[in-house]
């Protein structure tokens, strides 16, 4: 690289990865004349591959002591003209900091999601947001982008395993918090339902949860690498999903569909972009502790609050697609 790069910082996970993009492009689209480097974990390396906004990805191996010396030389030997910081966590700052840059961006303490992790930054940004997208621009602005873009970028993804060859929905059932999940046994009567209205129901897990939803005799299981999963998600009618990876994917695609929250708050994390529609009982109180049960306020959702809210869904989005 010739010109000082640019260096973003979102190591992980898949929805937060997603929730960046838009500020990357808008990076990208203000700094065209400066080379775009992202530090990203290796395992979420298939979600940027291709992406004409970045200039060089950067893996950054923790592994052990040999692999995470050899990501700080990596790091050291950029010299960056900025670093911008989207994860705001003691790592990532301490990342960022590797770089040696005289101009470190962040979230102030306020926003940070480890307050302490300002120390580290140049520039400290409060950012308003509320949601995860409108921070990260908040935040890329901050830093000079003087062309915002709304938009994520999203590689097509690989065909992988069997997926239904008529209109089908995909679910995905499991997040990382059970706290965030709906009941698995609903997902039966749903798929009952949704075969009366001529949609199949398809579940995308990870190979190794599969087996949790053999019991469910009307939903086919779907396993797949993030490739996969991003072709299916393009291949769908629409989806059905949790505060987690696989819906933000959906939402960054424009998918129609249905989110389904309970104790986090989707004015923060909800789908982007209002292709699809938030369920949340009323009176719920946002809490972001990761208790391993069901949210009482997701098993307030009931099937057929999700199967009309879907329905509507495709609808609406079939009108606006044919006008």
């Amino acid at each position: 690289m010739s010109e000082a790069p640019l260096l973003v910082i979102r190591l992980s996970a898949m929805g937060d990865i997603i929730h960046a993009l838009p500020a990357v492009a808008s990076l990208k689209k203000s700094f065209p004349e400066k080379p775009l480097a992202w530090l990203v974990a290796p395992n979420w390396i298939p979600l940027l591959e291709g992406n004409p906004n970045i200039d060089e990805l950067i893996p950054f191996h923790r592994s052990g002591i040999r692999a995470l010396k050899a990501s700080w030389m990596r790091l050291r030997a950029l010299k960056p003209a900025f670093v911008i910081d989207f994860q705001g966590l003691m790592q990532s700052a301490l990342a960022g900091r590797a770089a040696q840059p005289k101009i470190f961006y962040g979230f102030d303490s306020s926003v940070a999601r480890e307050p302490f992790a300002s120390v580290f930054y140049t520039h400290r940004i409060a950012a308003t947001g509320p949601h995860r997208v409108e921070r990260n621009l908040q935040l890329a602005e901050a830093a000079g982008a003087s062309e915002l873009s709304h938009d994520a970028w999203l590689p097509s993804g690989r065909d992988e395993g069997t997926l239904p060859s008529t209109p089908f929905v995909l679910a995905s059932p499991f997040a990382g918090w059970t706290s965030k999940q709906w009941p698995i046994e609903r997902y039966e009567p749903l798929a009952e339902r949704l075969n009366r209205e001529g949609l199949e129901l398809v579940a995308n897990v990870p190979k190794h949860r599969a087996g949790e939803l053999s019991g469910l005799k009307h939903l086919p299981v779907h396993t797949s690498s993030i490739a996969g999963l991003i072709a299916a998600t393009r291949r769908s009618t629409a989806v059905i999903g949790l505060d987690s990876g696989p819906l933000h994917l959906a939402a960054a695609l424009r998918k129609p569909g249905v989110a389904l929250f309970g104790p986090t708050d989707p004015a923060r994390t909800g789908p982007y972009g209002g292709s699809m529609v938030v369920l949340r009982a009323g009176n719920t109180k946002t809490t972001y502790a990761r208790h391993h049960e069901v949210h009482a306020s997701m098993k307030a959702i009931t099937v057929e609050q999700v199967a009309d809210a879907l329905v509507h869904s495709i609808a609406k989005h079939r009108l606006v697609s044919q006008s």
